[in-house]
C-alpha cells in the first residue's frame, strides 16, 4: 500500500500526484474517519494563493458533502487561523489546502482534529486505510437528504486578529515602530498587514499581492534578500517574513540582517521565564537546533528538551512535558497559550514585544548568545535509500563523535532530499568534515 500522508499532511506536485480525484477521496476518507466521532457535522476548508487550491478547494468539499458532511469555506487563511478557527467554531475537523514554502507546482492536504491539533499517526493510517478500501469508499456515501452542503464566510478574519492581538501585551503599542513585512503573496497578506495596523505600525509591506503562481517565489521566509534590502532602504527598525502559510517567522534586525532562529528562540524562552509564563522551565526545540541555544538555555537554569523535526513532534514533547513554549529553528514558533501550531504573526508580536520592552534594537535583544558554527547541506537524491544499508557510513559518522563534531542526517519528510547537519566548535575541522561525508554520500546514493 503506498503511502499517503508525509510528515506534515498529504502533499506533492498538483495535477500530477495531489489530483482531484486524490483530494476528493482523502476528504471522503477523512469524513468517514471524522464522522465516527462528530459533534457537529462541520468541517472546515481554508487554502493558501496557490492556483490549484481552486481545484483541490472544489474537490475537497465534493468528497467531504458525498459523505454527509456541511463543509464551511473560508478562502484564504493562514494554516494557525485554520487550527483556531476550527476549534473556535465548533467544527468536527479543519482542511488547510497548503505545501507551505514550497513553490507554487506543490500543494498538500493538512488535517486538524476538533481542538486544532494536527493529526497523530495513528489517525493518519486510520484514514489511509479508508482510503484504499473501496468498499468503504462506494458504500458509505450519502443520499437524499443526508447529502452534506457547503457555504463561505468572508468575515471570520476578525475571529483570528482578536486571537493575535490577545497573546500581544495590553500595555504595549506598535506606535512608532517601522515595520517592514514580507507576505510572501502567500495566505498571510491579507492578516498581516491588517493586525500590525491596528496595532499602530509604520508598516512597510512588500510581496503581497498574489495572482496563484508567485507564492514564495523569490520572497518570504525561504528568500529575505528583499526584506533585508527593504529595511535598510527604509531604515525600519526591524523587518519579518513569513512563509505561504504564514505559519512559519524569519526576523531581519535593523542592520538588515537575518536573526538565527535559535537565538530568537532562546531570547522569548528567557523572556518569558522573566515574566513568570514559561511553563515547566525549559522549552522544546529539534535536534537541528544548535547547540548554542542549549548552553543559554542552562545557563539561565532552562532546560532544552530535543525532539524529533516538525512542528507536530514538537507540540507532542511539549504536551508530555507540560511546556507551553517550543519551536524549530526553521522559524516555526509554538506559544502553547494561544496557539496549537506555529504562528508566523503571533511569534512576531512576541519579537516585538521584546524589542520594545528591553529599549534596546533588535540587533542586541534578539541575539542573547553566540551560535556553535553549523552547516546544513540538501543533497537532491532520486529515492531515499535506507542510511543504514549504506556502508562505510557507521564509521564516518563513528570519526565525526570522536572530533566532537555533532551530527544530523535525515531524509526530508516532503522533499526528495538528504538533510546532512553538522556543528562544532572548530568551523575548520567542520567544513573539511562536510566535503568528505558530502562526497561521500552523493557517491553512495548514485550507486
Amino acid at each position: 500500500m503506498a503511502q499517503l500522508f508525509g510528515t506534515d499532511g498529504v502533499r506533492g506536485q498538483a495535477g500530477t500526484f495531489l489530483t482531484a480525484e486524490l483530494a476528493m477521496r482523502v476528504a471522503m476518507a477523512a469524513g468517514i474517519y471524522f464522522k465516527q466521532h462528530s459533534k457537529t457535522k462541520k468541517i472546515l476548508v481554508g487554502k493558501d494563493t496557490r492556483i490549484s487550491g481552486y481545484m483541490i478547494e472544489n474537490a475537497i468539499v465534493s468528497g467531504l458533502t458525498a459523505v454527509g458532511y456541511d463543509v464551511v469555506q473560508i478562502g484564504p487563511m493562514p494554516t494557525p487561523a485554520i487550527a483556531f478557527i476550527t476549534e473556535n467554531m465548533r467544527c468536527d475537523a479543519g482542511i488547510m489546502i497548503s505545501a507551505s514554502h514550497n513553490s507554487f507546482e506543490d500543494n498538500g492536504i493538512k488535517f486538524f482534529d476538533a481542538h486544532g491539533d494536527k493529526l497523530n499517526e495513528d489517525v493518519e493510517l486510520a484514514i489511509e486505510k479508508i482510503y484504499f478500501d473501496e468498499s468503504t469508499i462506494r458504500f458509505t456515501q450519502e443520499t437524499f437528504k443526508e447529502i452534506g452542503r457547503s457555504k463561505r464566510i468572508e468575515d471570520v478574519i476578525g475571529r483570528y486578529i482578536v486571537n493575535l492581538k490577545n497573546s500581544f501585551p495590553l500595555n504595549l503599542t506598535l506606535q512608532g515602530m517601522r515595520i517592514v513585512l514580507d507576505t510572501a503573496h502567500g495566505a498571510g497578506h491579507k492578516v498581516g498587514p491588517t493586525v500590525l495596523e491596528e496595532l499602530g505600525a509604520d508598516l512597510i509591506v512588500i510581496n503581497n499581492k498574489p495572482n496563484g503562481y508567485n507564492i514564495n517565489e523569490d520572497c518570504g521566509a525561504l528568500h529575505t534578500k528583499d526584506l533585508e534590502g527593504s529595511v535598510l532602504k527604509y531604515r525600519a527598525d526591524i523587518g519579518i517574513a513569513l512563509d505561504g502559510d504564514a505559519d512559519r517567522l524569519i526576523v531581519v534586525d535593523e542592520k538588515g540582517q537575518v536573526v538565527d532562529g535559535d537565538q530568537i528562540l532562546g531570547a522569548l524562552a528567557v523572556a518569558l521565564n522573566k515574566k513568570g509564563t514559561l511553563k515547566g522551565k525549559g522549552m522544546v526545540a529539534t535536534v537541528m537546533s544548535n547547540q548554542g541555544l542549549e548552553d543559554y538555555l542552562s545557563a539561565n537554569k532552562l532546560t532544552l528538551h530535543r525532539s524529533n523535526v516538525g512542528d507536530k513532534n514538537v507540540l507532542d514533547v511539549m504536551k508530555k512535558k507540560k511546556i507551553n513554549f517550543g519551536g524549530e529553528q526553521s522559524g516555526h514558533i509554538i506559544l502553547h497559550d494561544y496557539a496549537k501550531t506555529g504562528d508566523g504573526l503571533m511569534s512576531a508580536l512576541q519579537v516585538f514585544a521584546l524589542v520594545l520592552e528591553s529599549n534596546k534594537p533588535a540587533s542586541e535583544v534578539l541575539r542573547p548568545f553566540e551560535l556553535y558554527p553549523q552547516k546544513l547541506v540538501n543533497l537532491k537524491v532520486q529515492t531515499k535509500k535506507p542510511l543504514e544499508s549504506i556502508e562505510g557510513l557507521d564509521a564516518i559518522l563513528k570519526k565525526l563523535d570522536a572530533d566532537n563534531i555533532r551530527h544530523l542526517i535525515r531524509y526530508s519528510g516532503t522533499e526528495n532530499k538528504l538533510r546532512i547537519l553538522l556543528e562544532a566548535k572548530d568551523a575548520i575541522k567542520m567544513n573539511l568534515a562536510m566535503e568528505e561525508l558530502e562526497k561521500f554520500l552523493k557517491k553512495a546514493l548514485d550507486d
